[in-house]
């Protein structure tokens, strides 16, 4: 018997019913439902008396007898009630439907096993609609102590698709390949770790006998399961190294050199420094460069990223910094060009808005030569955008970005360019190790001196008026201040202040001519975008009310407050970013979060969070607690981190464990040759074959 036959193999199951199964679940084969794990399990180790049941008992399981069944009359339509009973006393159970089928089946003087949710009405108990079976069949079954609850949609429920059903199909695919199944583990890994074997964790994970061989054969499933996604991405990573040459940077010349020593703005904190060595070293090496730069908002990568370029200018070669928005391309575009004024770099801009003959112009000069550092959008994958030596590419705030997408930069050179993706949200340790396990990562964990923190607030909608106070006392002192909204336009689903209803209020709250205003969001032309923008950051509007366009790449020192309404609306890792637009100069700044009243727990959360801390990296902790990894990575990223049973941020202990174990296995035995590993080759091989989520570029 082999586990990747259809689940039209196990008997009981039509193609109709296993076209259900895949459309609805994925499940095609039999080692797929196999590996469809149950999410919880109905405790049935304990038996209750019907003399020691309470009132606030919830589920119940009882051994007893049907002495008599009856039908009775209600106002509407009737009930049907069977006195049940054991040894200690007498209950009813009661049904409302399906009264004739259930009445012809039940066996009086018969021992049942019953369950279900517990009634108590004036003095007596009752079970409405239990599960019952004959304790003859019970003893039978593989399930008689827990009882597994696996995930389900409508469609299958109203097809008849119960959970009994999905039970007794798994019992049967055990019954059936039980000793079809194979160890996917090496005797080592299993006896190091103390680990179930691989068929005992499938029989026990699904008809757990106790808690202690679930808790075994969970541990065992998820080992498993995050130790070949380890291995995948490290065994990747080797090979990458190994087998793709990258343009070698052996010089640090004079543009680099001339930079440093004259036109850095201020001293490199040891952090940066710590970073740069890094890189030097992996564009010196010969191998390709895929590294991945994490630093907290203020922490200073653009200028990381910009003497990365200069290291490829000084070898002969182009760079290119790539940015989701326009807005943060424009705010790249001008630090860089700032930074190298007077110097003989030429710095251009593509983005969506470009005219077509200035894009024309573009394109020469890449082609050329002679255009020494692009900045741009998506517009830089364009078929059109031909480098005549791409060195290096950068990419910031790279979740933002597909898989796809980012690989096209790829294809742009004979060679593959380095690659330097960088992000200001910072990502969990553990999540970095499942999804950029194939990256080497440099994080910059320090702020530049002189960086004053970020007083953060929670304040209700009531304070509003004390809000608008401490926002003119800011102004007077000659600062600006942000507010940004969550949405729009008006949604009656909702009950948030949108953006033009903000708009007015505070116009009315700070009148012109004593208070100027810009208003942004992203229904706006880049044009009148742009010129809002300018109007703040030259300090002609002393108000900026926008959405969350300016989550990234707004840079205004004078800036000094934050205020997000509605703040509950929004995500940790956002929140995170907002506040990240004030603290850029050296005055104390201010973060308010405005909430209504009305908090869920999750909410209350994230708000005493950012209260609480301005790590990054503490932040990022939570928000993988709260949300998972799925929803922290966004769907670019859907697929990397589709884990059967394992949960990166619940489980970090068993994922170092996994990938320090994959990493000792390939430097002992890299092509998986040794007969011990002979189990972990095949599993890989057939991982492999049927998942083709790792690309070129994490």
């Amino acid at each position: 018997m082999n586990l990747d036959y259809p689940i039209t193999y196990i008997s009981g199951i039509s193609v109709q019913r296993a076209t259900l199964l895949y459309s609805e679940l994925g499940i095609k084969t039999c080692n797929d439902l196999l590996n469809f794990f149950p999410f919880r399990y109905i405790d049935k180790t304990k038996f209750h008396a019907i003399k020691d049941l309470q009132p606030n008992s919830s589920e119940v399981q009882i051994v007893g007898k049907i002495t008599n069944v009856k039908s009775v009359a209600q106002k509407r339509g009737s009930r049907l009630v069977a006195t049940f009973q054991d040894a200690s006393g007498s209950m009813e159970l009661v049904w409302f439907k399906g009264q004739k089928w259930i009445k012809d089946s039940l066996k009086v003087d018969v021992p049942y096993v019953v369950y279900g949710k517990l009634n108590h009405y004036n003095g007596s108990f009752s079970i409405p609609h239990p599960e019952m079976e004959l304790v003859t069949e019970y003893k039978k079954k593989l399930q008689t102590k827990m009882q597994p609850i696996y995930h389900s949609t409508e469609k299958l429920t109203n097809s008849g698709v119960s959970n009994k059903l999905m039970r007794s199909y798994i019992q049967k695919l055990l019954q059936q390949f039980y000793d079809s199944i194979q160890e996917s583990l090496s005797n080592n890994i299993i006896i190091d770790f103390k680990l179930m074997k691989k068929r005992d964790a499938l029989l026990n994970v699904h008809f757990p006998k106790s808690q202690e061989n679930l808790a075994q054969a969970q541990n065992r499933l998820k080992f498993e399961e995050l130790f070949f996604i380890q291995l995948q991405l490290v065994r990747k990573k080797l090979i990458n190294k190994a087998k793709i040459k990258g343009f070698v940077f052996e010089n640090v010349g004079s543009i680099f050199n001339q930079f440093y020593s004259e036109k850095l703005p201020f001293n490199l904190t040891n952090a940066q420094k710590r970073v740069l060595k890094e890189i030097r070293k992996d564009v010196a090496s010969g191998a390709h460069m895929n590294r991945l730069l994490q630093g907290d908002v203020g922490s200073g990568k653009t200028i990381v990223a910009l003497l990365t370029a200069l290291l490829a200018l000084d070898n002969g070669y182009q760079a290119t910094i790539m940015a989701p928005t326009e807005i943060l391309a424009n705010q790249h575009y001008i630090a860089v060009s700032e930074l190298v004024e007077g110097m003989n770099i030429k710095v251009d801009i593509l983005t969506g808005s470009v005219r077509t003959k200035k894009r024309r112009e573009i394109h020469e000069n890449l082609e050329d030569g002679t255009l020494n550092i692009l900045i741009g959008t998506h517009a830089l994958l364009e078929d059109k955008v031909k480098f005549k030596n791409l060195g290096i590419a950068i990419i910031d705030e790279q979740h933002r970005f597909g898989v796809k997408q980012r690989a096209k930069l790829w294809a742009k050179n004979t060679l593959p360019p380095h690659i330097l993706v960088m992000t200001a949200t910072p990502i969990p340790r553990t999540l970095a190790m499942s999804v950029y396990g194939d990256l080497d990562i440099s994080v910059i964990d320090e702020l530049p001196p002189g960086r004053k923190e970020i007083k953060t607030v929670h304040r209700f909608d009531s304070n509003r008026l004390s809000v608008f106070k401490f926002m003119k006392d800011e102004i007077a002192k000659g600062r600006q201040v942000y507010i940004v909204y969550p949405l729009i336009q008006e949604s009656e689903a909702m009950d948030y202040k949108d953006l033009m209803d903000g708009y007015e209020s505070v116009a009315r709250e700070f009148p012109s001519p004593k208070y100027q205003i810009s208003i942004v969001h992203g229904k706006m032309k880049p044009a009148d975008k742009d010129y809002e923008m300018q109007r703040f950051v030259k300090g002609e509007t002393q108000i900026m009310v926008a959405t969350t366009v300016i989550e990234v790449g707004v840079n205004v020192p004078n800036a000094s407050v934050m205020i997000i309404e509605s703040s509950e609306r929004f995500g940790l890792s956002q929140l995170h970013q907002l506040r990240g637009r004030v603290g850029r100069g050296a005055d104390q700044s201010y973060c308010i979060l405005l909430s209504s009243y009305k908090l869920s727990e999750e909410g209350k959360t994230r708000l005493k969070t950012m209260v609480d801390t301005t790590d990054g990296f503490k932040i990022a902790e939570v928000d993988l607690k709260l949300r998972g990894p799925g929803n922290l990575m966004g769907t670019q990223q859907s697929g990397v981190l589709n884990l059967k049973i394992a949960d990166v941020s619940k489980d970090s202990k068993i994922l170092v464990a996994a990938r320090n174990t994959a990493i000792d296995l390939l430097q002992e035995d890299p092509n998986l040759e040794m007969e011990h590993n002979l189990p972990i080759k095949n599993t890989f091989a057939k991982i492999n074959r049927n998942s083709k989520i790792w690309s070129n570029i994490s």
